[in-house]
């Protein structure tokens, strides 16, 4: 059945309903009524997620966050952040992913 999950036991558990269109960014919407373009952006992303410096990184940041959480720091809302100097620090994580360097540079906290 389209958009049914089997759920633990075997049973089947429908996905969540969409959010309405109100509640969603621009680029949702877009990619929302661009189902050509969310293909396009879903192979690119795929690459990019396979290369082997986003994969270190993903990989350096994930323990980082299970240390953190080991120490008992809250991290409810936040994702690790590298900072300037070469940090991890936890970070909002709406202001994290939202800063965005000119030119598709990233800008470091």
């Amino acid at each position: 059945m389209l958009g049914c999950v089997l759920g633990e036991q075997g049973e089947v558990v429908m996905a969540p309903p969409r959010m309405p269109r109100s509640q969603l960014s621009e680029s949702a919407k877009y990619y929302r009524d661009n189902p050509k373009a969310r293909r396009k952006k879903a192979k690119t992303d795929k690459k990019v997620n396979a290369r082997p410096e986003q994969r270190r990184k993903r990989t350096e940041l994930s323990k980082a966050r299970r240390q953190a959480k080991k120490r008992g720091v809250n991290l409810r809302g936040k994702d690790m952040s590298h900072t300037k100097d070469g940090r991890i620090v936890p970070e909002n994580s709406s202001r994290n992913r939202a800063r965005q360097g000119s030119n598709g540079k990233s800008t470091k906290k």
